[in-house]
């Protein structure tokens, strides 16, 4: 067995590495010194803030973040990326990290501490949360971790730089307790193998990957771990010496065939050789005596070379061997695997993997740090922006990054077996049924609703987006709008420079839109058109008015505000909908009287205790008061047998209301001196002859000849029609007519028949 590695790289062998590094292929023009040098400082600059402080794990801060600094550099990072390292822990001892490190480093570095700091919270808290559902149901559980890699995936496609961070950081913690042989705590561990291990495996970081399965199954299940590791140290020597003689024995067959090849023993590792046990059921010692060997040659033509020469020396088995240099993984690891039986040694069998040189740095280092990393991003590093050149190839690899992600979601929903061999119980299909990831053409992952559009995705990226668009490409090809989106699919909207959505989207049966939130933007789109409109007609109705009244000059937010409406917009809305009534209106633009004179008003008290008088030729009488000029009130337009009361006016008499308007009922409130009591007149020579204007509104679906019906309805009844105004709007029409009638209450049996025609929903008196 192999020792761990040590827990950290001191601050002084940090410097030293730094300084003796090899220079660094760089495709955006910084010099591999710079890069180097950049990390000196970002050592230099986090060193005071963390020297002394200690992690809740009991690991030294400025420790860890040499060891991490060290793991990334290891994997082929980018020396900026190892120094995101410091600059992420420094944060943590900051006011403000994000302000500090943007005005020492650029806003790149600020960007990535505040994302690793954010996630590195979401963990903690779900770790948290993790605990209780583990204390309830192993569904619960597994639905929690589900829950978890989610927000994870939205946090790496910010920044692929956090996949490093956060696994180089997590190898760093285990390598701590392993070190100082402190128990790990057993949540820890857990989300090790659970999530950063398989993550590691999903990215090709496969040194990662194994000292992660390794460590994790040390502190998860110790008693295994050390059986295993005692019975690999009682067969070392014999182990060794086998590998080494077959390794010789392939070395020199291929040196003699003309391939030249770096054959090398490729150790186990106890996690695999444990997994290997569970799940094949072999005994210990059928996986001891696997030999293991790897061949890496120059190019893929020596890889078909060398496989064609070992299965010579060896009797190979057909269902063990695989193509991965012409399949290659879904993580784009590339080899070749076989399995042959070597009769000299009693047919064990002997595991070989033959790749070439490049295929052997991507599987070791992985192809998120080959890519994303090497070549310093789309936007660089401390502000340096990438080559054009590069543009392609690196969004391709980061949304190949982010597939991996994506397909290692869903593998978690699978049934996973528990201690005993049976299979643990699954997430319930809801958690990957309501919802997708897809990918803008810049590798950007966005979530949606299951069954979302491309319509959908334009407005979750902007909502104007949403209303210009017209159409859209799934995987670089044109698909109708209603089509719905899968996982994993680049779509790119395409837009016209201005317009609207349609109507359309806003039938379900159609399937444009799946998410709610898209919905309401395309109704609030359209309920806005809508007001708009409304408001355009109200302001219309009201500009009328005023030029009626020659009060165009009148300040309309003052108007509106006196009529009870926070400015001229509400006002015009109330008036456009038919809602507000122009009558207030009108009394308000017009001047208010003078006060009237205390003698007049003695005078009219004095009065009210005389008898009644009739008015000559009026039909009404004023209770009091004898030949005393009286007024109709044109806002409710009384007549017999109407229920009135008397108003006195200034230089216009008494004016007579019905007791149920509203007007009435407030000049009752702010001057009840000046409220008088009248009746009708009895009937008499005058008064048979008398006639009142009577307003009468009627409502109905438009539609031609309806005007002329309801006229000679009027007609029929012997109502003589003075006044009308019509207005439609939807296809509903709303009249107004002014009708002259001699009694009230035989209007009544006229509007019963203008009920009767067809289309007609109101008819009353106003």
């Amino acid at each position: 067995m192999q020792p761990p590695p040590p827990a950290s790289v001191p601050a002084s062998a940090a410097i030293v590495q730094l300084a003796d590094a090899p220079d660094t292929p760089s495709s955006v023009g910084v010099a591999a010194e710079e890069a180097h040098e950049l990390l000196a400082r970002a050592r230099a600059f986090a060193a005071p803030l963390l020297s002394g402080e200690v992690f809740d794990t009991g690991e030294a801060a400025l420790a860890h973040a040499d060891g991490v600094a060290g793991l990334l550099l290891g994997l082929g990072a980018a020396p900026g990326v190892a120094a995101a390292a410091y600059l992420v822990y420094a944060g943590e001892y900051l006011a403000r990290p994000e302000e500090v490190v943007a005005k020492t480093f650029g806003p790149g570095y600020a960007g990535l501490v505040s994302h690793t700091r954010k996630l590195v919270q979401l963990q903690r808290s779900a770790r948290d949360a993790l605990a209780d559902a583990r204390e309830s149901s192993s569904a619960a559980h597994r639905a929690a971790q589900i829950e978890r890699v989610r927000k994870m995936l939205l946090a790496f496609s910010r920044d692929l730089r956090v996949v490093l961070l956060r696994l180089a950081s997590r190898l760093q913690t285990l390598r701590h307790y392993a070190a100082s042989k402190q128990p790990c705590p057993r949540a820890l561990a857990e989300e090790t193998a659970q999530v950063f291990a398989p993550l590691a495996n999903r990215l090709g970081l496969w040194q990662l990957k194994w000292e992660l399965e390794d460590l994790s199954f040390r502190f998860l299940q110790p008693e295994a771990y050390q059986r295993i590791a005692r019975l690999l140290d009682a067969k070392r020597g014999e182990r060794e010496a086998g590998v080494e003689t077959v390794r010789a024995r392939l070395a020199e067959a291929l040196a003699a065939s003309g391939v030249q090849a770096e054959v090398q023993g490729r150790p186990k590792h106890l996690y695999s050789i444990w997994k290997k046990m569970q799940g094949k059921r072999l005994p210990i010692d059928r996986i001891f005596d696997l030999q293991a060997l790897r061949v890496i040659v120059p190019s893929v033509r020596d890889c078909y070379a060398a496989l064609s020469r070992v299965h010579e020396l060896w009797q190979p088995l057909p269902e063990e061997f695989d193509d991965y240099i012409a399949r290659p993984k879904p993580n784009g690891y590339r080899s070749l695997h076989t399995v042959v039986l070597d009769p000299a040694d009693g047919l064990r069998p002997i595991e070989v993997q033959i790749r070439t040189r490049e295929m052997h740095e991507q599987a070791e280092s992985g192809l998120a740090a080959h890519w994303a990393y090497k070549e310093a991003g789309t936007r660089g590093y401390a502000g340096v922006q990438a080559d054009d050149t590069l543009q392609a190839p690196l969004a391709q690899a980061r949304k190949a990054v982010l597939h991996q992600l994506l397909a290692w979601e869903r593998e978690l929903a699978a049934p996973a077996p528990d201690a005993s061999g049976a299979e643990a119980a699954t997430v319930p299909d809801r958690w990957f049924d309501e919802r997708i990831f897809v990918f803008t053409p810049q590798a950007e992952i966005v979530e949606l609703p299951a069954g979302a559009t491309a319509i959908d995705l334009a407005y979750t990226l902007h909502t104007e987006l949403g209303h210009r668009c017209r159409g859209a490409k799934v995987d670089g090809a044109m698909v109708p709008l209603v089509t719905p989106l899968q996982s994993g699919q680049t779509v790119e909207i395409i837009a016209t420079k201005e317009g609207g959505p349609s109507l359309d989207w806003l039938n379900p049966e159609l399937g444009y839109l799946a998410s709610p939130r898209a919905r309401a933007k395309v109704r609030a789109w359209f309920n806005a058109i809508a007001q708009a409109q409304t408001i355009a007609r109200g302001r219309e109705t009201v500009e009328k008015l005023l030029q009626r009244e020659g009060r165009t000059t009148i300040k309309l937010d003052e108007l509106a505000a006196q009529l009870g409406f926070r400015d001229a917009q509400a006002l015009f809305e109330g008036v456009g909908k038919d809602e507000f009534p122009l009558r207030p209106i009108e009394l308000a633009l017009r001047p208010s009287e003078p006060a009237p004179d205390a003698d007049e008003l003695l005078a009219q008290r004095l009065a009210r205790g005389a008898s009644e008088a009739a008015v000559e030729g009026g039909g009404v009488l004023v209770v009091g008061v004898a030949s005393l000029m009286t007024t109709l009130a044109r806002c409710c337009k009384p007549a017999p047998p109407d229920r009135i009361g008397g108003y006195v006016t200034r230089g216009k008499g008494v004016a007579v209301h019905r007791e149920s308007c509203s007007n009435f009922r407030q000049m009752k409130q702010r001057a009840p001196e000046r409220v008088i009591p009248v009746t009708w007149g009895k009937p008499g020579s005058g008064a048979e002859a008398a006639v009142y204007p009577v307003d009468v509104f009627v409502q109905a679906h438009d539609r031609p000849g309806l005007l002329r019906d309801i006229t000679e309805v009027f007609a029929k009844e012997k109502t003589n029609v003075i006044g009308a105004s019509t207005h439609s709007n939807k296809g509903i029409a709303a009249m107004t007519f002014t009708v002259e009638v001699g009694d009230a209450a035989r209007l009544d049996s006229t509007l019963l028949q203008v009920r009767q025609i067809a289309g007609v929903t109101v008819a009353r008196r106003v």
